[in-house]
């Protein structure tokens, strides 16, 4: 089986960690906020794309 982890660690990283992204968000611009998702999106969809690429087969003529 897997390492046990030390759930006064995992307890401490919650605490930090459930925080973060909601006070981030609260500071941000909202034109930053959606710079960012585009980019997000962007990634999303070039990642898609190359998948996509790599799925097609090559004509048998």
């Amino acid at each position: 089986m897997g390492k046990k982890k030390n759930p006064n660690a995992v307890a401490l990283g919650k605490l930090g960690g459930s925080k973060g992204g909601k006070i981030r968000a609260a500071r941000l611009t909202p034109e930053r906020r959606r710079e960012i998702a585009r980019n997000a999106v962007l990634a999303r969809w070039a990642k898609a794309k190359e998948k996509a690429q790599q799925n097609k087969r090559p004509n048998k003529s």
